[in-house]
């Protein structure tokens, strides 16, 4: 056995991994029945994050897997485009496939993340970057990454636009169930921020 692999990640941590990842499923396709189902048996407190979670599960309730594939072909997908852009090069500059996207793509292979096969998005769309936050969390590229590590990716390829960006798609034109999506990830990136603020002092 590898000492170096036999690693514990805290609960916290993976809490935290599990919502990332989940904002980046959501956000990367139309969720189908099963997912779905997840969000209905999601359950929150009463932090701006637990009624965000609350109100995706109501939202969920009510929602076929048809009418959300129609909602996030409109959001994100159109005729030529969808109302919204969900990259960062676009959030930062204006512009796709911009500075953005390249400082992302040499980040990436520093911590030997590579895009997947079958993905053919620019590396710098929001449901990516979630996954990869979730990924540096449990140690899905090697070992964990350090809170240090975390923090600097975030604070460079997160947190200049993606609560930017939540808050676009909680208030997009044809948002339902991505307009609680929205809140859910505006209130977690509004934490982890925090959270990284306080750890860097």
């Amino acid at each position: 056995m590898n000492p170096a692999r036999d690693i514990t990640i805290e609960s916290e941590d993976r809490l935290r991994a599990d919502l990332y990842n989940f904002i980046g499923l959501i956000l990367s396709a139309p969720p189908d029945q099963l997912l779905l189902d997840q969000c209905i048996n999601l359950s929150g407190d009463d932090s701006n994050l637990g009624k965000a979670v609350r109100s995706l599960s109501r939202v969920a309730r009510v929602t076929k897997p048809k009418k959300v594939e129609s909602e996030f072909n409109a959001l994100f997908i159109g005729l030529g485009r969808g109302e919204l852009l969900p990259y960062a090069s676009y959030y930062l500059t204006g512009f796709l496939n911009e500075k953005p996207l390249a400082t992302l793509r040499s980040d990436m292979a520093s911590r030997g993340m590579v895009r997947a096969a079958n993905v053919y998005e620019p590396e710098d769309n929001i449901a990516s970057l979630m996954e990869m936050m979730g990924g540096m969390i449990v140690g899905r590229f090697g070992t964990p990454a350090e809170l240090a590590d975390q923090r600097q990716f975030f604070n460079k390829h997160i947190a200049p636009w993606a609560g930017h960006f939540f808050s676009d798609l909680e208030a997009a034109k044809n948002s339902i169930l991505y307009a609680s999506v929205g809140s859910v990830g505006r209130a977690f990136i509004e934490i982890e921020r925090e959270a990284f603020r306080m750890t860097a002092a």
